[in-house]
């Protein structure tokens, strides 16, 4: 048995794993990397694998990043089953084809700039049409349900309290009379996530693929979290700005909606103030993923059941409005009276929140408030890291507005949360394979997992095999001479993209004029060599 590794490993964000067994080739997740122009152009390098030869797949969750490539897998030809949680293909049947949407608008929008470059215009990865029909292929599993979606291979979703229907997945394989056991541990829920039940604990496993978004991470204390939230909130609209919230449209704005309606009872002294200021959720998928909320309780943590059980609605409250048409939206920004905003994308990368950060990040009485994780190269990375400015839509805009940030909305579990979900192996992995997340991150939680627990661990590339028979991870292992010249290909387009944003990077550093002294200049200088170094080492390797 063997596995590649095809996405989230070393500064890759998007999740994907080749499984090869004796009986059957299957994926577990097929996501769309995500973070920038290179990552844009890596979903549309080929499959270094034959789709005709996938038996079938296993999806963790919904987020993009896990499932985005799926209707390319469809598009390609591939007519086999994707098994996911019932909640999970409900929330596919919205987000696929949204993100099908949103490859159409920005293909237009890079088409126009192509023809004026001279360029070829280049299709979009796939439509909204073409996403939908991909649903037709997914199959809904039970929590606990034990299926064989091949001979000699047994698996089972857990809740991994991520987001709605997320889940930890574990694969028996059966192979020349002996069992062996993979977990995937998807993404892992924060601690007391609201709304979401906690992760389901995992007793045994041979081996794990374990996430490590915030491995290096401790989120500040969980009961603070709505309480800043509000005094963000109160301090904004009180000096006369909005409060912009970039937020996923499925699960964080679920749960921002839901803190806003268990706190009013905390304020009882703003109570009027609070229910006089209009609310926002602007974003049709945002709107479409509450009804789904709404259809799964059995995702649903206790309290959450308790408001349903009362009759009350626990993602509703006074003045809250879900915008639908483009009109609707535009006319927010128009408005001059102080409100909340929460649009999507959740890293600014897309969608109807540019708009309103080109309104909004200028005016120092707003505040931007980020409640979730913001990978390199976004938007959202750049106005966490500082910037003060910035581009959308090509037009310069100089960031005043505060700019916040939550860390422990967050749907990811911290370091002391991976920790914690690890010590429930009563036996412990043979090895345990650190995937999704940042360098530093990986590097930090794999020493953690070691020394707390001696067990070793391995970080490993895009494109490397681990071999189960030989206990090894190889570099780049390929079948044959046509799937290497396909994977050097797509390395040496990488490293062209990436190159060149580099130098782009550094033509910026020394025609900017932002009084930054030569030490910081010289820093940034070195991280841009260092990751340059990566990918050459990769390449060669």
């Amino acid at each position: 048995m063997k596995i590649t590794f095809l996405g989230a490993a070393k500064e890759v964000t998007g999740s994907c794993y080749l499984v090869k067994t004796e009986n059957a080739r299957f994926l577990v997740d097929c996501g769309m990397f995500q973070g920038g122009e290179v990552e844009d152009e890596l979903n549309y390098q080929e499959f270094i694998f034959d789709i005709k030869d996938i038996d079938f797949v296993l999806l963790t969750h919904a987020h993009i990043d896990h499932s985005g490539r799926i209707p390319v897998l469809y598009k390609r030809g591939y007519r086999k089953r994707i098994y996911a949680t019932h909640a999970t293909v409900d929330l596919c049947r919205y987000m696929l084809p949204d993100s099908g949407h949103i490859q159409e608008m920005e293909s237009e929008w890079k088409n126009r700039k192509r023809k004026r470059a001279g360029k070829p215009l280049r299709d979009p990865l796939y439509t909204a049409e073409e996403a939908g029909e991909s649903i037709s292929i997914f199959y809904g599993v039970d929590y606990g349900e034990v299926i064989e979606p091949a001979p000699h291979i047994k698996v089972r979703f857990n809740d991994a309290g991520h987001m709605l229907g997320s889940s930890i997945i574990e694969v028996w394989v059966n192979e020349k009379g002996k069992e062996t056991k993979i977990v995937f541990s998807g993404d892992l829920g924060n601690e007391k996530v609201p709304l979401l039940r906690d992760v389901t604990p995992i007793n045994e496993a041979d081996y794990v693929l374990c996430e490590s978004t915030y491995g290096n991470r401790i989120h500040e204390e969980v009961s603070d979290r709505a309480k800043r939230l509000m005094e963000i909130i109160i301090r904004t609209i009180k000096r006369g700005g909005n409060v912009v919230i970039p937020s996923f449209a499925v699960g964080r704005t679920q749960e921002i909606l839901y803190e806003l309606h268990k706190e009013r009872d905390l304020y009882k002294d703003e109570i009027e103030f609070l229910n006089n200021i209009p609310v926002y959720v602007d974003s049709p998928l945002a709107t479409s993923i509450t009804d789904v909320f709404a259809k799964h309780p059995e995702c649903l943590d206790d309290e959450a059941r308790e408001y349903i059980k009362k009759g009350e609605m626990p993602l509703d409250f006074p003045n809250l409005h879900f915008t639908h048409s483009v009109e609707e939206s535009k006319v927010l920004n128009e408005i001059k009276t102080p409100m909340i905003i929460i649009s999507a994308s959740g890293m600014c990368e897309a969608g109807r929140i540019k708009h309103h950060l080109k309104h909004n990040l200028w005016r120092p009485e707003c505040t931007v408030l980020f409640v979730g994780y913001q990978a390199k190269g976004t938007l959202g990375r750049k106005l966490l890291d500082g910037e003060k400015d910035v581009k959308i839509f090509g037009e310069d805009i100089h960031v005043k507005a505060e700019i916040e940030y939550i860390e422990s909305f967050s749907g990811h579990a911290d370091q002391r949360g991976i920790l914690e979900w690890i010590s429930n192996f009563e036996k412990k992995p043979k090895k345990i394979f650190i995937v999704h997340g940042e360098d530093k991150a990986q590097e930090e939680l794999a020493d953690k997992i070691e020394a707390q627990f001696g067990i070793e661990t391995l970080i490993p590339s895009r494109y490397d095999v681990y071999d189960f028979d030989k206990e090894e991870l190889i570099k780049g292992e390929v079948e044959d001479k046509e799937k290497f010249k396909l994977e050097l290909n797509n390395k040496l387009e990488e490293m062209k993209l990436r190159s060149e944003k580099a130098f782009n990077k550094l033509q910026e550093i020394l025609d900017r004029k932002d009084g930054k002294d030569l030490t910081s200049i010289m820093l940034e200088i070195d991280n841009i060599n260092e990751s340059l170094m990566k990918l050459y080492k990769e390449l060669l390797d």
